[in-house]
């Protein structure tokens, strides 16, 4: 094994390494072979592969390489390579997973085994992109639970594992230092990472402690621009249009993470650890918005009067996650006793900018151009700032916290039955989630002829239409300062918005695995029981009323999985499991408006989500880093949630609009699920370097939605029929190369109405291809070039039918270098 670079604190080190590594490369040709087979994709691939093959349930993994990362820059996008996951991207990076086509908030996620709360007020989807891919070890998804794992998900359990001391032998560090160039505003973006471990002896044991720490900060600068219309398309008289807006974002997003763990295994029968995570990602954004409103709706090409606007937000948003687990578990005889505590904690904060500061004027001749991507059509005087006049400012405030408490303890006993090897299991788990939001708002009006001159910034650069200039932020902060803020208070939508709810879960489970010849059986029963409560505020006809909500509801979940092994390499799964999704807290919100006949508000009494599911297939591992599978899935969904207008109905029955959300009667998913990889190390060189990876899962959902006395069958919301990856390597003893595909085909993302589908809004298809390649110049220093997003892919919503906008928007390549100096 190659020496370690241990001292890197003079200003020449880089300089005098490269230059070491260039006179030097010959000599440690033959070392890197060795270092290769450790830290090559096939390697990390192969780890990967032993995990899912000797796994109970039916599950997927990613490892991190031997230098400590991921395949991609956050946990995201390195699980969209996973067989039925693809990605919700937020500015065109991964954010949140779907399983099998099962919308994120329907899906959870663990770290080092405790539940992770969601930042945003409204989610508890996990925005997996705040965890940096330098502090996790590896990833995987579970996607038939069994008894002993918390049945609150749908599709599947992504499980985060993070550094251990004990994941490398002795000493291990590595250093990464990155910089990237985003296309679309054309600025760089800084990146810094590195973790180490090591084992130290403790009292009279070899190596029996360890402490593992990781960390990571990204500065990235980046945008997008966009044109959409919200869906505003009256479909009665051809295609006519409401309104139409243009949109310019300039982003800098600033990731830190930090994790330390420690492990200490005193003898052979016990070991205890403790996990520790810290992760802060805050978002400065700036938005410049242009659009019209026709008085009257139009089509493409046509012309008349409208109302013009120009808007600015500009704030800043702070989401931190922070974890902590203590756990154990001691071998007695036949007694196996484990158990863990954890607290979790997520916040959000904007401590106050500007939510919006519109101004609007009167214009002639006015329209669009094309469907897809309109563009908008105006005269000179939509560009003059003399046309604009300040209507109002919003400046907004806002707070949110997600809190976990979990306590388990599991009781394991092996035994013989008949001759057979089997274990029960049984044990408990007691969760406290309390989640809080609170918003404050000032409206700022009357600000009597007010213009746009001396207000505005400089030109925006928007490549989809004409635009002009911007809206300087700091004048609009200076205009509104020197204000009384008490009397533009919006006590509206600064009380109705805020809730506190609380969320108790008690778990029990009793298990059972038994091994007969080449099967393997594991049938077990859970027990979940929910308590929840929400507290909040209603405004009924100007009056305001505090609301309250409780209700308690139990739920038993049995459960069976069965493996047979065909041979050593190939293997018969089958699972039929039971699991219970709640309501995410946007649709449990208690507050509510109703004004009149309008209303909108939140269902605190949604009944959760039940599935029934069974899973079938086959694995047969091959060769290095090889595997092909195939399983069919199929899931019996109760009481799916959608959002709806109950008006017409009900207590809702005089109501011109009521909207909420409903559950419906049942939904179901079906489909299946293949994948195949593996290095073709038997062929010459240099073709016995290439690896191919492939999977591909095909699915369909059919649900039944009424309302305002109509009922029609709709595609579960945020399910994909279509979900692909690709991806083709090579690797020798000094390169890497990699080519990344992933595709996911449209899905419904928004009812419009039950009674009329002209305005749902679906999600274009969508296909991303990545590019990664690397460069051993010692083999302790690897120099890597990154291209995402290659081909330019952008994100297109759609009404109706695909030719008419709801939502385009544009990202443009990214592209990145970086140095990572590794010693084992």
């Amino acid at each position: 094994m190659a020496k370690p670079f241990r001292h890197s604190r003079n200003a020449g080190f880089r300089i005098s390494l490269l230059t070491i590594a260039i006179s030097a490369a010959p000599a440690w040709a033959e070392e890197a072979i060795e270092r290769v087979e450790v830290i090559g994709q096939a390697a990390s691939i192969d780890k990967a592969l032993r995990e899912q093959k000797s796994a109970d349930s039916i599950k997927s993994v990613v490892h991190a390489d031997g230098v400590g990362q991921l395949p991609d820059d956050n946990a995201a996008e390195a699980l969209q390579r996973i067989p039925g996951l693809s990605v919700e991207r937020d500015q065109g990076e991964g954010r949140f997973v779907s399983v099998r086509g099962i919308a994120p908030d329907l899906n959870s996620v663990t770290i080092n085994g405790t539940l992770v709360p969601a930042p945003e007020g409204d989610r508890r989807a996990v925005a997996l992109d705040v965890l940096p891919a330098e502090l996790v070890q590896s990833l995987s998804v579970v996607k038939s639970l069994t008894p002993d794992m918390d049945a609150n998900s749908l599709g599947g359990t992504i499980e985060v594992e993070s550094l251990s001391a004990f994941d490398h032998d002795g000493l291990f560090y590595t250093l990464s230092g990155e910089g990237s160039h985003d296309t679309n505003v054309s600025k760089n973006s800084p990146k810094l990472s590195g973790a180490i471990s090591d084992r130290f002896s403790l009292g009279d044991g070899t190596d029996n402690f360890g402490v593992a720490a990781a960390f990571s900060w990204q500065k990235r600068k980046f945008g997008s621009e966009n044109v959409e219309t919200g869906g505003a398309w009256d479909f009665d008289d051809g295609a006519r249009l409401g309104e139409v807006e243009q949109r310019d974002y300039e982003i800098t997003r600033e990731r830190t993470g930090f994790g330390l763990n420690f492990d200490y295994q005193p003898d052979d029968y016990s070991n205890y650890y403790l996990r520790t995570l810290y992760s802060k990602f805050k978002d400065t954004e700036t938005r410049n918005a242009a659009g019209v409103e026709f008085a009257d709706a139009q089509a493409s090409g046509e012309r008349g009067d409208a109302e013009g606007w120009r808007d600015l937000k500009s704030r800043q948003d702070t989401q931190e996650i922070q974890s902590y687990v203590f756990g154990g578990e001691r071998m007695i005889d036949l007694w196996t006793i484990s158990g863990q505590a954890g607290y979790s904690q997520a916040t959000e904060k904007d401590p106050g900018g500007i939510a919006g500061a519109e101004f609007v004027g009167d214009f002639e001749n006015v329209g669009f151009d094309g469907t897809r991507k309109p563009r908008v059509s105006v005269g000179g005087d939509f560009y003059d700032p003399a046309s604009f006049t300040l209507d109002e400012v919003e400046w907004e405030k806002v707070s949110g916290k997600d809190r976990e408490k979990n306590i388990r303890l599991d009781l394991a006993r092996d035994y013989d039955l008949a001759g057979n090897a089997s274990q029960v299991k049984f044990g408990g788990k007691l969760s406290r989630r309390d989640k809080t939001s609170d918003t404050k708002v000032w409206v700022y009006d009357d600000f009597s002829g007010v213009g746009l001159d001396g207000l505005q910034s400089g030109n925006v650069d928007y490549s989809l239409g004409n635009y002009g200039n911007g809206i300087s932020a700091g004048a609009i902060k200076d205009l509104i300062g020197g204000l009384d803020r008490d009397a533009f208070y919006d006590e509206e939508n600064s009380r109705i918005n805020d809730f506190d709810m609380r969320e108790d879960i008690n778990a029990a489970y009793l298990m059972n695995s038994l091994d007969i010849d080449d099967w393997r059986f594991i049938a077990g029963l859970r027990y979940e029981g929910t308590e929840f409560e929400a507290k909040g505020t209603g405004l009924r006809d100007g009056v305001y009323e505090s609301t309250q909500s409780r209700i308690r509801y139990d739920h038993w979940l049995p459960g069976l999985h069965a493996r047979y092994q065909l041979s050593p390499s190939t293997a018969v799964r089958a699972a039929w499991t039971n699991t219970v999704v709640r309501p995410t807290f946007g649709q449990l919100a208690p507050g509510f408006a109703i004004d009149g006949g309008d209303a909108s508000f939140g269902n605190p009494d949604l009944k959760p989500l039940e599935s029934m599911n069974v899973d079938l297939g086959i694995e047969h591992y091959m060769g290095r880093a090889g595997v092909v599978s195939g399983f069919l899935f199929y899931k019996d969904i109760d009481n799916f949630i959608y959002n709806t207008d109950l008006a017409g109905s009900g207590a809702w029955v005089d109501f011109d609009e009521a909207l909420s959300f409903e559950n419906g009667s049942s939904a179901k998913l079906y489909g299946v699920e293949l994948a195949y990889s593996q290095k073709f190390d038997w062929l010459p060189a240099p073709w016995n370097g290439v690896l191919l990876g492939a999977n591909l899962t095909l699915s369909k959902s059919d649900a039944s939605i009424e309302g305002r006395g109509a009922k029609r069958t709709i595609d579960l919301p945020n399910q994909s029929d279509t979900v692909g990856n690709l991806m083709l390597g090579w690797e020798n003893d000094r390169f890497n190369l990699r080519v990344a595909a992933n595709y996911k085909s449209s899905y419904l993302y928004e009812i419009g109405s039950v009674e009329d589908k002209r305005n749902d809004l679906y999600v274009d298809d969508q296909l991303f291809v990545d590019f990664k390649a690397g460069y051993f110049i010692t083999p302790a220093l690897q120099l890597t070039f990154e291209a995402q997003n290659i081909t330019d892919e952008s994100y297109y919503l759609y009404t109706g039918r695909h030719a008419y906008n709801a939502q385009y928007e544009e990202y443009g390549p990214t592209y990145k270098v970086g140095l990572t100096l590794t010693h084992f």
